[in-house]
C-alpha cells in the first residue's frame, strides 16, 4: 500500500506543496524516483540508504524489492536535496519501519551520509504554507528552526538526525517545539549614527530625509569626493524600522536564497549595493529556476547604485518595470514567478568620465561627445521613474568656520518627524496593501493628496513651461503630499509643491552641454 508524505518546494520565495508518494513491490531491488527530479533529487537515493543503514533500520536495498517514489504534482520541476527527509520517512513508513499521523506534519530537510540533517532554503515559506495548510507541525533541521519559528501558528520542530525525527514520530522521545521568534528582540536598525557626522550638504541631506519619509526613489548628482556616497550608506540611519508584515515578507525572500542570519526577524531594513560589474541576473533574478536577485533582496530596504552610468545598460532598462510596479515578473522555460521589488533606489554619479565637468578649480579633460554619451546612458524614461535628482557639489574647507556636525538632539528631532511622518501614511493606507507615499497609484492619487488651489496653479505651470510627463506630475504631487506629512498638514500648499518641484530638475543635468 502506498503511503503520502507531506513537503514543499521553493517556486521564486514561495513555497507549494508536494505530496512525496512512496510504494514498493515484490522484485528486484530498484529505487526510482520520478515527478521531474534534477540531478540533487536523484541522488538522494545514495544519501536516503546510507543514513537509514547507519540510524539502525533497514536500507532500501537490504531486500529485494521494487521501490518508486512519485513527487506530486508531476508537471512541477523539483531541485535540491530538501526531499530527502521525506523521502527517506515516507519508506520507512511504507515498509512498516515507523508509524504516525502523516496528514499532520510536513517534513523537509537534507541528509548527510550518517543520518544527521543539513540546513536547507525557504524553511520560512515551509512554514507558512504548512500554517496556511491548517497542519499541526513542521519537521526541519535544526539549523532552520529558527527563521520557521517567526510563524506563530505552527509547532516547528528541530532534529540534528534522521534518528530524532523518528523518535519524535514515533512518540518515544518526542522534541519540544521551538520558542516562538518576535519583533521585540531583533536587533535595533539605528545602532550607529553615521547621518549626524557627515558635515555640510544641508540640501542634500533634506533631499535624503524626505526620500527617506515617503520611500522615494532619489539621485544624487555631484563630482567625486562631494559626499554622495557616504550621504546614501547614512540614509539608512533615518529610515524607520520595519513592521512585523514587512520584517517577516523581507525574511522570507532571504530565506529562499538561504541568506538568513544569526537573526531571522530584524526590524533592519536590508541595503544591498552590487557593483557595477554586477549582470542583469543577478540585479532582477532569475536563472534556470528562478530565484530572487538584488532588487528584491532590497525589497522594503535601499538598492543603492553607485557609479550609476557605469552599470551595463541593460541591466539599468531591466529597473524600469520595478521601479514603477513593486514587482518584476521572471519567465524562463521552467516556470514564470512574480517577486516583490519593493525598494528605495539610491543612485550616485558624477558629471563626466573624469568627475571634473563645471569644476572651476579642476580642469575637465573629457570631450563633449564623451560627457554626453556617458549621461545618455541614463535613459529619458528611468530618470522620469526617479522621483528626486539634487546636486551635490563638492565641500571646501574653511578653517576658520568650519560647518559643525549634526547635533544629536536636530537628528533626534529629523528622525521624529520621519517616524511620525510614515506613522500618519500607515493610518492613511490601512487596509490597502499600501505602506508609503511612494506606492500611491494613478487611482487614488487625488484621494490622497489634495491640493489647494494656488499650488495646483503653481505645479499646472510648471509642468506645462517645463514640458513635464504625466509620470513627473504624479510624482511631484506624491512628494509634496511626504513634505506635508513631514511638516504635519494635512492639505497640500503651495509651499510644499515648491520644494517638490526643486527636487525634481533634472533637465540640469543635460542643458549645461546644449
Amino acid at each position: 500500500m502506498s503511503v503520502r508524505i507531506l513537503s514543499a518546494a521553493i517556486t521564486g520565495i514561495d513555497a507549494q506543496l508536494i505530496e512525496v508518494e512512496v510504494d514498493s513491490t515484490p522484485g528486484l531491488h530498484s529505487f526510482t524516483i520520478v515527478g521531474l527530479p534534477d540531478k540533487a533529487v536523484q541522488e538522494s537515493k545514495d544519501r536516503i540508504g546510507s543514513a537509514i543503514k547507519n540510524a539502525g533500520l533497514l536500507a532500501p536495498n537490504s531486500k529485494n524489492r521494487r521501490l518508486i517514489i512519485n513527487l506530486a504534482p508531476a508537471d512541477l520541476k523539483k531541485e535540491g536535496p530538501s526531499y530527502d527527509l521525506p523521502v527517506a520517512i515516507g519508506y520507512l513508513y511504507e515498509t512498516g519501519q515507523l508509524k504516525f499521523d502523516s496528514s499532520k506534519v510536513l517534513l523537509a530537510g537534507e541528509l548527510s551520509l550518517d543520518g544527521s540533517l543539513k540546513p536547507i532554503n525557504g524553511a520560512l515559506a515551509m512554514a507558512i504554507l504548512a500554517d496556511k495548510l491548517g497542519l499541526k507541525e513542521i519537521i526541519l533541521p535544526s539549523s532552520n528552526v529558527k527563521e520557521a519559528s517567526i510563524i506563530q501558528g505552527i509547532e516547528v520542530i528541530g532534529a540534528q538526525n534522521i534518528s530524532e525525527v523518528i523518535g519524535h514520530l514515533n512518540r518515544t522521545s518526542i522534541i519540544d517545539p521551538i520558542e516562538k521568534v518576535s519583533l521585540e528582540n531583533s536587533p535595533n536598525s539605528r545602532q550607529a549614527d553615521v547621518f549626524s557626522l557627515i558635515k555640510g550638504q544641508e540640501f542634500a541631506k533634506r533631499a535624503l530625509s524626505i526620500a527617506a519619509a515617503g520611500f522615494h526613489n532619489i539621485l544624487m548628482y555631484g563630482p567625486p569626493g562631494s559626499g554622495k556616497t557616504i550621504l546614501a550608506k547614512a540614509a539608512i540611519d533615518l529610515m524607520p524600522d520595519m513592521s512585523i508584515d514587512e520584517a517577516i515578507e523581507t525574511a522570507k525572500i532571504y530565506s529562499s536564497v538561504g541568506l538568513i542570519n544569526n537573526s531571522p526577524l530584524s526590524a533592519q531594513r536590508p541595503f544591498r549595493n552590487p557593483h557595477h560589474t554586477t549582470s542583469s541576473v543577478a540585479i532582477v533574478g532569475g536563472g534556470s529556476y528562478p530565484k530572487a536577485g538584488e532588487i528584491s533582496l532590497a525589497h522594503r530596504g535601499v538598492l543603492f547604485l553607485d557609479e550609476l552610468p557605469e552599470f551595463r545598460r541593460d541591466v539599468l532598462e531591466s529597473l524600469r518595470q520595478p521601479l514603477e510596479d513593486g514587482t518584476v515578473t521572471i519567465s524562463r522555460a521552467s516556470g514564470s514567478t512574480v517577486l516583490p521589488a519593493k525598494f528605495m533606489l539610491i543612485a550616485a554619479m558624477n558629471p563626466c568620465p573624469c568627475g571634473n565637468f563645471g569644476n572651476e578649480k579642476a580642469a575637465c579633460v573629457c570631450p563633449p561627445f564623451n560627457i554626453l554619451k556617458y549621461r545618455k546612458k541614463i535613459s529619458g524614461p528611468l530618470l522620469d521613474r526617479i522621483d528626486i535628482q539634487v546636486n551635490v557639489p563638492r565641500e571646501t574647507i574653511d578653517m576658520e568656520t568650519k560647518t559643525e556636525p549634526q547635533k544629536p538632539e536636530k537628528m533626534a528631532e529629523i528622525r521624529k518627524n520621519i517616524d511620525k511622518a510614515r506613522e500618519v501614511q500607515l493610518t492613511r493606507f490601512k487596509g490597502r496593501d499600501i505602506y508609503t507615499n511612494s506606492e500611491i497609484n494613478f487611482k487614488n492619487i487625488d484621494t490622497f493628496c489634495f491640493l489647494t488651489k494656488t499650488a495646483e496653479n503653481l505645479l499646472k505651470t510648471a509642468v506645462n513651461n517645463k514640458g513635464l510627463s504625466l509620470r513627473t506630475y504624479h510624482k511631484i504631487k506624491k512628494l509634496a503630499r511626504t513634505v506635508a506629512d513631514l511638516e504635519r498638514s494635512e492639505l497640500i500648499d503651495e509651499t510644499h509643491i515648491a520644494e517638490a518641484l526643486s527636487l525634481r530638475l533634472n533637465e540640469k543635468m543635460f542643458s549645461d552641454l546644449a
